[in-house]
């Protein structure tokens, strides 16, 4: 149309260009009051805040898809606290997928309680996934934390002392956040586990379990010394033995319960012997029996020998090897043997007698 128009009116070319330069120019001004008065109170507010703000940071963070608003009040407050931040800073947290307003907060409280705490440490705290703020406000109000912990399903902390007598105790541990470690240093169960550990050590120490028990506050030296807060997120403000009681006597039932085993190892011992000695005694018993056979079988055979002697001598006479008057004297010899073994027993029962009547006299 344009083209149209200075083919028709040549010397009017000039100011058409003018006019569509102006038409142009017009727009652009338009556009430029429209984002102007978009960002208006956002740049008054920052300008008056002396945040330090300026047309183009709004316009870069709309385009980047950045919440510019709370970057600009998050940035007014750390200003009016006195913390030194620059907008790329907050804009690049925010680009991390960080919790802005909490590490703001954070820094802002840590500047208030005279903390040090950069703006870059907290946002750091803040992507490894801790709550920056709740660190910052435990390093300012410590926490108590209950040793050994309730939901852990153990009420005490128990510890034998070395005259045997067990004893139940339970802390509470007092704790504050150490900003400094508090990325990759370890958790509150650390401490629970290394204070656990302390006073159960402190009382296996104690010589005697009334020296506790009078002193408790020795468990709690004795635990501060080892430094336990070495390598955590917390400093360790104090340890407060809130209750210690008397258990069972551990000495004792372990000396009751050796007793016991030395006992069924006796009576095991015992028993051992006494198979041992029925076995023998069934062994001897045996060969007795054995000996009595053999002792009855020579009998046997003598008795037998015996029965063969008649049979013997009738056949030598039959033989004529033996003469009558051969068995005749055989018999008075016999009887004379058996008259002297009479008379013999006879002197014999007769001098025992007078020896037990003179014994007895």
């Amino acid at each position: 149309m344009v083209a149209l128009f200075a083919q028709n009116n040549p010397g009017n070319l000039s100011g058409t260009w003018v006019l569509v330069i102006g038409i142009v120019v017009a727009i652009l001004g338009l556009i430029v009051l429209l984002v102007a008065f978009n960002f208006l109170g956002t740049l008054i507010r920052a300008y008056l805040a002396g945040a330090r703000i300026g047309l183009v940071d709004l316009i870069r963070m709309r385009l980047l898809g950045i919440d510019y608003k709370l970057v600009v009040n998050q940035k007014i407050a750390m200003v009016n606290a006195g913390v030194k931040v620059e907008t790329k800073d907050l804009e690049t947290h925010l680009l991390s997928r960080g919790n802005l307003q909490r590490t703001s907060a954070a820094v802002v409280a840590a500047k208030k309680a005279s903390l040090d705490l950069p703006w870059s440490i907290a946002a750091a705290i803040d992507l490894a996934g801790r709550d920056v703020y709740e660190a910052v406000k435990r390093s300012v109000d410590p926490k108590v934390i209950d040793c050994p912990d309730p939901g852990k399903g153990r009420a005490t902390l128990d510890g034998v002392c070395k005259n045997g007598i067990q004893l139940r105790a339970r802390a509470r541990v007092t704790v504050r956040t150490k900003l400094s470690s508090l990325v990759g240093g370890a958790t509150e169960e650390t401490i629970i586990a290394r204070v656990g550990e302390g006073i159960v050590k402190a009382i296996g120490s104690a010589e005697h379990h009334t020296d506790v028990l009078a002193n408790p506050n020795l468990i709690s030296q004795a635990v501060l010394k080892n430094s336990l807060d070495a390598q955590t997120m917390y400093e360790i403000v104090s340890i407060d033995v809130a209750e210690i009681d008397v258990g069972a006597n551990v000495g004792a039932n372990l000396q009751a319960d050796q007793a016991a085993a030395n006992l069924r190892l006796a009576q095991a011992d015992a028993e051992k012997r006494r198979a041992m000695a029925v076995a023998e005694a069934q062994e001897n018993s045996a060969k007795v029996e054995a000996m009595r056979a053999k002792v009855e079988e020579s009998r046997a055979m003598v008795v037998q020998a015996e029965a063969e002697v008649p049979q013997a001598i009738a056949q030598a006479i039959r033989d004529g090897k033996m003469g009558v008057m051969d068995y005749y004297n055989l018999q008075n010899l016999q009887a004379d043997t058996t008259m002297r073994g009479s008379i013999a027993g006879i002197s014999g029962r007769a001098a025992q007698s007078s020896s037990e009547r003179g014994e007895r006299s």
